[in-house]
């Protein structure tokens, strides 16, 4: 059956944040990562003012909402006296750990130094009763060692409180961009432009080196590691990709420096198409691994690809996420947009991917037909559910006469705002259930 709305059964759950017009924002509260855990109970976001703030599932309600659960400060302003470098707090990644008991453990990073924070629930015990006091009631001070009475303490309130278990820094000569936690749960990867370097969970003083692409000379530079990820079911296999269009995958039993990758997936240039800004928008921003571990999801400047990983020649697929971009790409280079760096997650069941665009846009492809679903995450959506409206974009006719193409036409005219942009986003392992931060808004979509 046609889905009139356009909207692929997708519908706006909830809006966290603060509902201002963007030329309010402060740039500390611009979210810069967000993350479910493994159950999916648990939301995490990072953002510039080095903040993460936890959100846990309501269970009160029907549909898959989430309530605030805690925030802490995570990392503050440094500066690099050596280098006379100042340090962003800014959160660059969070990634969480499988839970062993009933606190959690959590990887955040911002540029230097990454730290592991376990949150867990505590009781605030006080005084009850002593010698001098019975609740707040004062009282006589004992005449006699008889009426001595040891202090009794009762238990007064939870809170929920987050502590640094450990400190991994001074590690990296380059800004940290990627984490990622081993299969095996006990070993993480963190990943500048030159280098991966290899962490066990429990040992914040020492890393090993496990791949180093640094020229001896640095005028021959010629590619960066932009992405990496450790495969979800092989703890001895990750992947990395470059600024050249290539992902390599590296197998840790081959050899201690992972230089010489097992795999290197990449497509050849069509040099009839070749411009100034080919290996610009060609770099890989962000790749990752299907839960199956089966397929590999790239995502360059202005495409999708999903790569089979026994096929290393080509993609499987790949899909155009904003081609009428094309001819605007002097202005997107003028005003630095055609180096921002969208990021590309797999559904929970590994048939559906989702990518983000301009204005507020993001979409959601089907693997299998490549039908796809614009949806926006915008003010106007939380608006519409509380007067009871539909959806932004969603209604087929607007005050111009039919709109049948709805946002896909909509994403394609002259007002792009190029502000608003959909870079981070996470899906729910288990549910069709989406977070999405929205500059200093944090939405949450649902479908059936």
């Amino acid at each position: 059956m046609e889905d009139p709305s356009g909207s692929g059964g997708w519908r706006f759950a909830q809006c966290f944040g603060d509902k201002g017009d963007v030329e309010d924002i402060t740039e500390a509260d611009i979210i810069s990562t967000v993350e479910f855990d493994a159950t999916g109970n648990y939301l995490a976001t990072g953002d510039k003012g080095g903040r993460v703030v936890l959100f846990e599932r309501n269970e009160a309600k029907k549909g898959c909402e989430y309530k605030f659960y805690t925030e802490f400060q995570s990392h503050e302003p440094e500066f690099d006296y050596l280098k006379s470098l100042e340090i962003e707090e800014k959160i660059n990644k969070i990634k969480w750990c499988k839970r062993q008991n009933s606190a959690h453990f959590l990887l955040s990073t911002n540029d230097k130094t990454i730290k592991l924070w376990k949150v867990f629930e505590k009781s605030l015990r006080v005084v009850s009763e002593s010698n001098h006091f019975d609740g707040q009631h004062p009282i006589a001070a004992p005449s006699s060692l008889s009426h001595l009475r040891l202090p009794r303490m009762t238990q007064q309130d939870n809170i929920i409180a987050a502590v640094p278990r450990k400190v991994y820094s001074n590690a990296h000569a380059y800004h940290i961009h990627s984490i990622s936690v081993n299969s095996d749960q006990e070993t993480y990867i963190s990943a500048d432009d030159l280098r991966i370097n290899l962490w066990n969970l429990n040992t914040s003083d020492q890393s090993f080196n496990i791949v180093d692409i640094k020229p001896v000379n640095m005028e021959e530079l010629t590619e960066v590691i932009t992405a990496t990820e450790f495969h979800p079911t092989q703890c001895n296999l990750f992947m990395y990709s470059s600024s050249k269009s290539n992902i390599k995958l590296a197998d840790m039993r081959d050899s201690a420096l992972c230089d010489r990758h097992a795999k290197c997936f990449e497509e050849e240039e069509d040099p009839t198409t070749r411009s100034f800004f080919s290996e610009i928008i060609s770099s890989i921003s962000d790749v990752k691994f299907s839960h199956d571990g089966r397929y590999i999801l790239s995502r360059d400047y202005l495409s999708l690809k999903i790569w089979d990983i026994n096929m290393e020649s080509r993609p499987i697929k790949t899909i155009p996420i904003h081609d009428h971009l094309r001819g605007k790409l002097c202005d997107l280079y003028e005003n630095d947009c055609i180096f921002d760096k969208f990021e590309c997650i797999w559904g929970g069941d590994d048939k559906h991917v989702l990518t983000g665009s301009y204005h507020n846009y993001f979409r959601i492809y089907d693997t299998d037909t490549l039908n796809d679903v614009v949806l926006q995450a915008d003010k106007s959506a939380f608006k519409a559910k509380k007067i009871g409206g539909p959806l932004p974009g969603v209604k087929p006719a607007m005050k111009n006469g039919p709109r049948p193409g709805g946002l896909r036409d909509a994403m394609q005219l002259e007002t792009l705002d190029f502000n608003k942009k959909i870079l981070h986003a996470s899906w729910h392992p288990r549910e069709n259930t989406i977070a999405i931060a929205a500059t200093n808004n944090l939405f949450l979509y649902s479908a059936a």
